[in-house]
């Protein structure tokens, strides 16, 4: 658990003022000095994130931000980062002192309600003032989820993680509780799933990336047969099989090979479609597609991945991507891109986004980047989706799931 991908882990983000005691307070949680701490305000001068494993919640991770009301020389720059945070938290827990309420923890609370992320209230600093009857209705007003703490009393720590964590539970969302399925709703228990793993420079040595372990993984959980290959050894492979397999999952950049290599019978997908639909929403994300039959000279699109890595010569996203777009359409695109969690603030001047699967990121932070997209009337897909679709093979590797009234056909003509 100790190596749970952050993307899988309970997002807690600490927020208020500055000197609220936030850094303490995650301090005493983890039990160890995570973060600087300082009676200076503005000593917190990054989001800080820690992991840790908090039984019975699991596999958590906190991010503790800059003050809210931080008006210090870099305080618009951290700003920026810790509003960030409110995209991606899962639950936020609001650091206050005693009879302490400002503009700052409204503020808060209505970003909160806006994404409608859970709140838990910490009264800090207990030690040094109590808080009065008519601070906590006012607190109680926002929230029956608070507790007293005083993050420097480690005779009480116990008192006070028990207490957290039985909020954490309350709070803590159902898709991590039960979290959706990746394929195991796709075929049934003792199914074979057949995966084309392709063994490029991208993929680190002596390892398989993330989504294919994750799917690997879920096969497991569910009690599916499991059979890994490269790309090269996949005709071989069906040809020994003396049953289809029930579902076959490809790369993407192998997904023209595997179309027209596998049996129409047999259903197909790829990893990052898979993924669209784990961590997005795959009916939004299919129907935006569509835009790239609308793109015209000097139309903007955006590129965004939810990793940062070294990109290579022929990287998926800078290089293969932008220039199947550009034979496709036959257009003179401008073509942006993105990595880890820089995503624009402003969308408004792309036509089209096209993002990664998002398995680095959680899924509340990529349905949050759809959701801010759709508000602008960006059309956002996915780099399987729409690699798929420019090869011709769309309607596919989309036939294992249900996708109502879907209006495209795949087309001989592809861009390879």
């Amino acid at each position: 658990m100790k190596k749970t991908p952050k993307s899988l882990r309970l997002q807690i983000g600490l927020f208020g003022r500055t000197n609220t005691g936030k850094s303490t307070f995650l301090n005493m949680v983890a039990g160890q000095d995570v973060s600087i701490t300082s009676s200076l305000p503005g000593t917190t001068t990054d989001v800080v994130e820690k992991s840790m494993e908090l039984l019975p919640v699991g596999p958590v991770v906190f991010l503790d931000t800059a003050g809210v009301d931080d008006n210090s020389e870099l305080g618009a720059l951290r700003l920026k980062k810790t509003k960030k945070i409110f995209d991606r938290a899962d639950i936020i827990i609001l650091l206050v002192e005693p009879n302490i309420w400002s503009e700052y923890e409204q503020k808060t609370l209505a970003e909160a309600k806006k994404r409608n992320t859970p709140v838990i209230i910490a009264i800090n600093k207990i030690d040094e003032s109590k808080p009065g009857k008519d601070f906590i209705r006012k607190v109680k007003k926002h929230t029956s989820h608070y507790l007293l703490v005083s993050s420097l009393d480690q005779k009480n720590r116990d008192n006070y993680i028990n207490s957290l964590k039985s909020y954490l539970i309350k709070c803590c969302p159902d898709d991590f509780i039960n979290p959706p399925s990746l394929i195991g709703d796709l075929i049934p228990a003792q199914g074979l799933v057949v995966l084309i793993v392709p063994i490029d420079l991208e993929a680190p040595k002596g390892r398989i990336i993330l989504p294919q372990v994750q799917v690997i993984r879920d096969c497991l959980d569910n009690k599916q047969i499991v059979l890994v290959v490269k790309e090269t050894e996949y005709l071989n492979c069906l040809a020994k099989l003396k049953q289809d397999p029930g579902l076959v999952i490809c790369d993407s950049q192998v997904v023209s090979f595997m179309v027209d290599n596998t049996p129409k019978r047999i259903k197909t997908t790829t990893f990052s479609i898979i993924f669209s639909r784990n961590k997005g929403d795959l009916v939004e994300e299919a129907g935006a597609v569509m835009a790239i039959e609308r793109l015209k000279d000097k139309d903007r699109v955006l590129i965004a991945e939810a990793c940062s890595h070294h990109a290579i010569e022929d990287d998926i996203g800078r290089v293969k991507i932008p220039k199947w777009l550009r034979q496709y359409t036959g257009k003179k695109l401008e073509i942006d891109s993105c990595a880890g969690r820089d995503f624009p603030d402003d969308l408004s001047g792309y036509k089209l986004i096209i993002h990664c699967g998002g398995c680095m990121i959680t899924r509340r932070e990529m349905l949050f980047r759809i959701q801010k997209a759709k508000e602008e009337k960006v059309p956002l897909t996915n780099y399987g989706l729409a690699i798929s679709f420019l090869q011709g093979t769309l309607n596919r590797v989309l036939s294992p799931f249900s996708i109502p009234n879907f209006p495209i056909r795949d087309r001989k003509k592809r861009c390879l």
